[in-house]
């Protein structure tokens, strides 16, 4: 198997650089576009799927005048380096990728191309970068937007203390929550425990619990019996100082935190529970006794299109961020077909909504905004929110 795919991706390399030449020969009207992928080291399997996407893109949108440069990105500042300094001699000026936020800096160095990243880091536009993934900003946005239409007031936005923390607050600011508490928490799955039970008044909740069930057990009334028995199926007893959270994590994190809250009797019949960062991992059904949960994504729909699609070409499911590379391939050919001059990042700003792939999205005023639906997690489903 992987030498069938070794020999597609050998044959995309080809006819990449074949349809380089052919172009170059007959028209002085084409379109250059690099693609900056890690064809090496431990990412290389998602840098190949990267250009399965891109070919992907390339036969839709079926535009002889299109000629991709593909370069290994490696995982190291050298290669990156090289690898921009090789599209500037051969002319290039739009460059899809890298993948991450790693190398930023190096970039900036080369600000005569235009790197369309593949990156949710930063829903701005940082000088010559533009971060195409999905930024916490629009999921944020998404959310506020449902928090609001349920009417929901008291609201606290749970994310880890690690390297990301004042992204996630300068996202939070940017997104102009309201009445929320902020609240930042630990990886360490032990001290996490205390944490949630310190924020849901856990012990003060469970002494109330103890103290009501001791009191119904001297009653023989019907109505009492019957409470001491629906108390005797929970761990505490108390209203909860929120009515809606926000957890921004993903994985293990973010399996974690439900489990949290699980343990500390916090229920989803009582607090509406949004998550970001989800890219319908139906996995945590399996790792936490939640099971019903809100979160803001892309369309399903045509996510799965592309999914099948990708499938049935390639004979294997693609990463996520895939997906991104395709519709940045749509973005930079609309935009050239609209004769837009593209000479910097600020021309990537235009007032109408682009529909894509992934739904949604906008660039103007120097920042990319994804509108986003909103899903619910509920009996194993995937189901679109109607709000």
């Amino acid at each position: 198997m992987k030498k069938f795919f070794k020999i597609i991706l050998s044959y995309l390399l080809i006819t990449f650089n074949s349809y380089v030449s052919a172009v170059e020969s007959n028209s002085s009207n084409i379109l250059k576009i690099g693609v900056l992928a890690p064809l090496s080291g431990e990412l290389k399997v998602l840098g190949e799927t990267i250009l399965y996407s891109v070919n992907l893109a390339l036969h839709d949108i079926n535009d002889d005048s299109i000629k991709i440069y593909p370069k290994d990105s490696g995982y190291n500042k050298k290669r990156i380096v090289e690898a921009c300094k090789e599209f500037q001699e051969e002319g290039i000026k739009i460059v899809v990728g890298p993948i991450d936020s790693s190398f930023t800096k190096e970039l900036k160095n080369f600000d005569d191309l235009i790197f369309l990243s593949l990156s949710n880091m930063n829903s701005d536009i940082d000088k010559n970068i533009i971060m195409m993934g999905i930024n916490l900003e629009s999921q944020l946005l998404a959310i506020k937007k449902f928090i609001n239409k349920q009417k929901r007031k008291k609201t606290v936005i749970l994310y880890p203390d690690n390297n990301n923390s004042k992204h996630v607050e300068k996202s939070i600011r940017d997104a102009n929550f309201k009445n929320t508490k902020l609240f930042k928490y630990s990886n360490d799955s032990k001290i996490l425990t205390g944490q949630i039970e310190k924020l849901t008044n856990y012990k003060r909740r469970k002494i109330n619990l103890n103290a009501r069930v001791k009191k119904l057990e001297k009653s023989d009334l019907p109505k009492d019996i019957r409470e001491l028995n629906q108390l005797k199926q929970r761990y505490t007893l108390g209203k909860i100082n929120f009515d809606s959270v926000v957890i921004i994590d993903f994985g293990n994190g973010l399996k974690s935190v439900l489990t949290s809250l699980a343990y500390t009797d916090v229920s989803e019949k009582d607090i509406l529970i949004i998550a970001a960062n989800q890219w319908f991992d139906d996995s945590i059904l399996s790792e936490t006794s939640i099971k019903s949960f809100y979160f803001p994504s892309v369309n399903l729909k045509d996510f799965k299109k592309f999914n099948e699609k990708f499938f049935k070409t390639y004979q294997y499911k693609p990463n996520e961020i895939t997906i991104l590379s395709y519709d940045t391939i749509g973005l930079i050919y609309y935009l050239w077909k609209s004769d837009v001059k593209i000479n910097s990042a600020s021309d990537f700003n235009f007032k109408k909504e682009i529909k894509a792939k992934i739904g949604k999205f906008k660039i103007s005023e120097n920042k990319v905004i994804q509108k986003l639906d909103i899903y619910k997690l509920e009996d194993n489903n995937f189901v679109r929110s109607k709000l």
